[in-house]
């Protein structure tokens, strides 16, 4: 697994030394996006869903982020849009659990950047619940109250849904993109930041035409 990983970085890390792809990128299954055997149901019936997989520890992940947000900002009210962080054990794990927590307490939107920053820039670890409620803290959110929400059931049992979607969608590496919890693609598979955007877009048309 930590050799997929590890493959999935490299080749996105050669992805980021490319310039943006503005053209359309052509839709090719088994190339540009995996279409999954078995499709998996998404969050919120209804709507087209798009996930992005994440690790708070990974650079590109962070190196997406300006890519990708004002992007979210601007999807259509019928798509709706999914972080779910990826769980490989270790730190891994850690982070996602942080970010289900903010997420749970309503917060994540006002300090996930700053956890990026934090993790990516200030080399802060955040590898123990201390560490991240005492950095937490000095963004303005309750230490006790994170605490608590982090060591919860309820958080437990996102940790073992976001396990299980990852399976599903049979990711090894990040960051990824899922569509309709059908077509599965990276930075790699696309050809950088602004194509793996734009066949996005092309597959959210894709699924809107079908319905």
């Amino acid at each position: 697994m930590r050799k997929l990983i590890l493959s999935a970085a490299l080749v996105a890390a050669s992805v980021f030394g490319m310039s943006a792809q503005a053209a359309d990128v052509p839709l090719e299954a088994g190339k540009t996006y995996v279409e999954l055997s078995k499709p998996v149901p998404v969050a919120t019936p209804g709507k087209i869903e798009v996930v992005e997989l994440f690790w708070y520890g990974c650079p590109h992940c962070y190196a997406f982020e300006p890519t990708i947000n004002p992007w979210v900002e601007k999807l259509p009210q019928d798509v709706n849009f999914v972080r779910i962080p990826a769980l490989f054990g270790g730190p891994w794990d850690a982070h996602g659990q942080l970010f289900l927590t903010l997420e749970a307490m309503g917060v994540e939107h006002k300090v996930h950047q700053a956890v990026f920053v934090a993790i990516q820039k200030e080399h802060k670890k955040l590898a123990t619940p201390d560490e991240m409620a005492k950095f937490l803290a000095t963004q303005g959110v309750d230490k006790d109250k994170f605490l608590a929400t982090f060591n919860s059931f309820a958080i437990k049992g996102q940790m073992t849904k976001a396990r299980e979607l990852a399976k599903q969608y049979e990711v090894t590496g990040v960051p990824t993109m899922v569509v309709n919890g059908k077509y599965r693609f990276d930075l790699g598979s696309a050809g950088g930041p602004e194509a793996t955007l734009n066949v996005a877009d092309q597959l959210i048309a894709k699924e809107r035409a079908a319905q």
